[in-house]
């Protein structure tokens, strides 16, 4: 906000009558009046350091690693569905909608689920990860209990804990899958070797 606000002071002017003054210990009066030309350099100062601020916006920092966003673009930014992408599994399918090489280990995956199945049973990991509810009738599993739900139910794992869902209906489930992946993770670094040799 610092920027925009000195460009207007210093093009447009925002002291009294329109008068451009220099500020030193106090105000000075006379012919202190900035040139037009002057005017302009500190204007084209200012859109410079305004412009250097945007490119290190570029660059954020991670889990201690700098991240550089300037690989995003509106291709690899949307990604539509596509049945010959799924990954099969061994009670249907998964599809990334956004794998672990893509945002620095942030996933969206979602699994589609036989009726009457799972694809593990429960589990702990070192990851939380949040689930979604799309269609069909799920049942949902937290420390030693089930639970029914439905589409449009959200469910919270938190880290180390045993967690679990499955298809309890007599359709397919199907759910989102939002979770980030640790470095170290093997999912991650298989990821990462596939993209590594993609290029």
């Amino acid at each position: 906000m610092v920027y925009p606000l000195l460009f207007f002071q210093f093009y447009f002017g925002s002291y009294p009558n329109n008068e451009y003054y220099i500020r030193t210990d106090r105000r000075v009066k006379g012919n202190t009046k900035m040139k037009p030309s002057t005017r302009m350099m500190i204007t084209l100062l200012v859109m410079s350091m305004s412009s250097a601020g945007m490119i290190y916006a570029q660059t954020t920092k991670e889990n201690g690693e700098i991240t550089d966003t300037t690989k995003y673009t509106i291709e690899n930014c949307i990604n539509k569905f596509s049945i010959d992408k799924i990954e099969k599994t061994k009670a249907g399918y998964q599809y990334w909608f956004a794998d672990p090489a893509l945002a620095d280990g942030k996933t969206l995956k979602m699994s589609v689920v036989a009726p009457h199945s799972a694809t593990h049973p429960p589990h702990i990991h070192v990851e939380d990860e949040f689930f979604f509810i799309l269609e069909g009738k799920a049942e949902l599993y937290l420390k030693g209990r089930w639970t029914p739900a439905e589409p449009y139910t959200s469910f919270y794992c938190p880290p180390h804990v045993e967690h679990g869902i499955r298809n309890a209906g007599d359709t397919e489930l199907k759910y989102l899958v939002i979770k980030q992946y640790d470095t170290l993770n093997p999912v991650r670094v298989e990821f990462s070797k596939k993209q590594g040799s993609a290029k």
